[in-house]
């Protein structure tokens, strides 16, 4: 019986009833477990607590997710406001070093929303805090329905780089995707390439140029009923293949 890839995936940290939880969204979990065939494994949002070395070398790819909370404007140069609200810095001093330690060790990569956030600033790139809020941009917020399906429905197209590794993954030039989210990439990170644009330029996946193996961010929501879509279950189970044979290399 082949062995299934274990894929980590940072958690957030919430406070409830005046204690904190680390916790990961279920469609996250689920995504990994359905999609990918492979086995989640939370990482706890310690910061330097947390042994990443020692995370990392049991693991076959890790998974950046979304989250309600923003990447805090002081690790890309500026100040806070209440516009870049809320945060979890306790999730940032963890997945700040840990996408460099994963692009290191040539570890799969895959961010979304938040986690493409994170990629961009990990490798020195910033942010919009409110894209809506810009001259000629999309609302790219959630809608404020009840419906899930609502919320989460497809919400404008992209049109894919030809020769990325998304267009790659895709094998198409356009998609419909179900982006929503506040902040956006601002200043692009040296090391990223854009990989896919909504129809008002905002960038809407990435990848990392020099990775050693497969480095993709997306903006949108891929994990939601992902087996529903199917250019989210073929991103999906490209990662689990990547997972799958650094698995193999390392002889597990």
């Amino acid at each position: 019986m082949q062995r299934k890839p274990l894929i980590g995936l940072p958690a957030c940290v919430r406070s409830l009833d005046g204690q904190s939880f680390h916790t990961i969204g279920d469609k996250y979990v689920r995504a990994v477990a359905l999609a990918a065939d492979a086995v989640p494994v939370m990482l706890p949002s310690l910061g330097e607590l947390l042994d990443i070395p020692a995370a990392l070398e049991g693991l076959d790819g890790v998974l950046l997710t979304g989250s309600p909370s923003n990447v805090h404007p002081s690790h890309f140069g500026q100040e806070a406001t209440p516009e870049h609200a809320p945060h979890d810095e306790a999730r940032d001093a963890t997945t700040l070093p840990l996408i460099e330690a994963t692009l290191a060790a040539g570890l799969p990569l895959f961010a979304i929303c938040r986690g493409m956030q994170e990629l961009n600033v990990a490798l020195g790139g910033t942010l919009h805090p409110r894209v809506h809020e810009l001259s000629g941009r999309l609302d790219h917020r959630r809608p404020q329905h009840d419906d899930m399906d609502v919320q989460y429905g497809k919400r404008h197209s992209i049109a894919l780089t030809p020769g990325g590794l998304l267009h790659a993954v895709a094998g198409a030039e356009m998609a419909e995707v179900n982006s929503l989210h506040w902040q956006a990439v601002d200043r692009l990170a040296p090391r990223l390439s854009v990989n896919a644009t909504a129809p008002d330029d905002t960038i809407e996946a990435v990848e990392v140029r020099d990775a050693k193996g497969f480095a993709l961010g997306v903006q949108w929501h891929p994990e939601y009923k992902v087996m529903d879509d199917p250019l989210s279950v073929a991103i999906f189970q490209r990662f689990a293949a990547e997972a799958r044979a650094y698995g193999e290399r390392k002889g597990r």
